[in-house]
């Protein structure tokens, strides 16, 4: 019978908690900071409605169907046999720590996500289309994956390797979020006009709160107390640290100072990497990992804005769907024990890993990328997507919720 043991659940209860408050407040005061004055509070309210709106979908149905037995569906969903969590009492037991801090750990790994594609139409969509796409996205696109992955669905069965969510979160969110800002449209006025962020300190205070949190999301994915806990909030730092680094370096050569914008968005880089490879690589591949990281997403940034003009407003698919896709591959390389990794599953081979790797982006890739299409048709269809050109202009703080972020009257 499963004995839980004291010390990793008290390690879970903790990292549950820094992963809900990489969402609530940090990634929220991340991109209120980013955004103009007069949608500040609309992405406020956007990361608290899905937090609030993804918990109950959790408790309803979004547990069972990831971590449930799907019986003769199991390769692609779970079932509903842990609908409205039946059966989980006190007593219940997931490996060495209750099943209710399991389930609660994992929750706020769905609330992330959808919280994660806001990014990519901030200061243009309307309030109910946007939870109405949030909530089917969940359903018809996170939830499947994770199970594909977590929940012993078909890329778990082929050893498919993502430790924290490379591909269940961030190649998810990233390519949704390519998606979104194709389907919605630019912004008005972009790019030609300057939208630069309107409250910076809040941006640099919201960084701070996710690279704290991610010890949680990485090092808590160990689901113990234990060395492959530690290992992970190691290589996490390194490549947070390192993302900076490169990030700034190549922003200082190419524009002739260093920003603060930039060495935290080379933060959130560095960090998103390392996610699918925080719990099997060493600190020599994460430093390797961190650089490439604040290198490849710092270019993919400007290739996507200035050359593309596509306004993906807060760069969700630079930073998080192209760091997701280059961590997840890396994996399957720094993994290796020759490179300082503990070692891919069945002894296998860097190039037999990799092909298993690049086999769960693609299809993450594929799954995600046509399901939002599809999802936002849908929604569209229901009710119009984004706001009216009068309506952008007065900002989605008045036109959505009828509240000002800011009152200075002085």
């Amino acid at each position: 019978m499963p004995v839980i043991n004291s010390g990793d659940t008290a390690w879970l209860l903790s990292a549950t908690a820094l992963v809900l408050f990489m969402t609530l407040p940090g990634l929220a005061l991340f991109y209120g900071g980013l955004v103009r004055s007069r949608n500040v509070l609309s992405v406020l309210m956007q990361c608290f409605a899905i937090a609030a709106v993804t918990s109950l979908v959790w408790l309803v149905a979004g547990y069972s169907l990831v971590f449930g037995d799907g019986g003769a569906a199991q390769a692609a969903i779970g079932g509903l046999g842990k609908a409205f969590l039946a059966g989980m009492t006190p007593d219940s037991v997931s490996g060495t720590v209750p099943e209710t801090v399991f389930a609660m750990f994992q929750l706020t790994f769905a609330i992330i996500t959808p919280a994660l594609v806001v990014g990519a139409f901030a200061e243009r969509m309307r309030f109910g289309a946007m939870l109405l796409f949030s909530t089917l996205w969940l359903l018809l696109v996170y939830l499947p994956v994770a199970h594909w992955v977590w929940g012993g669905g078909w890329l778990a069965q082929m050893k498919f390797l993502d430790f924290a969510g490379g591909a269940v979160v961030h190649i998810n969110a990233g390519i949704a979020a390519l998606v979104a800002a194709l389907v919605i449209g630019n912004r008005r006025g972009f790019p030609g006009t300057a939208m630069p962020p309107h409250n910076l300190p809040a941006t640099v205070t919201g960084a701070g709160m996710l690279w704290v949190g991610w010890f949680g999301f990485n090092a808590g994915s160990a689901l113990a107390a234990n060395g492959s806990a530690g290992m992970a909030m190691l290589v996490t730092h390194t490549a947070a640290a390192a993302g900076c680094v490169a990030w700034m370096a190549h922003e200082w050569l190419r524009f002739g100072k260093p920003s603060v914008l930039g060495i935290v968005t080379g933060m959130v880089a560095g960090l998103g990497t390392i996610t699918p490879a925080s719990g099997y690589v060493g600190p020599a591949g994460a430093l390797v990992i961190g650089l490439a990281a604040g290198t490849v997403c710092f270019w993919a940034t400007q290739y996507l804005k200035r050359r593309l003009a596509i306004d993906d407003s807060l760069d969700v698919f630079p930073v998080h769907g192209v760091g997701g896709i280059m961590g997840t591959l890396l994996t399957g390389v720094f993994g290796a024990t020759a490179l300082g990794g503990i070692g891919h599953p069945d002894g296998r081979s860097i190039g037999a890993q990799l092909g298993v790797q690049l086999i769960g982006t693609v299809a993450t890739l594929a799954w995600s990328g046509g399901m939002t299409w599809l999802l936002l048709k849908f929604t569209g269809a229901l009710t119009p997507l984004r706001v009216t050109a009068e309506q952008e202009n007065e900002g989605l703080d008045l036109v959505c919720h009828e509240e000002r972020g800011y009152n200075i009257t002085s």
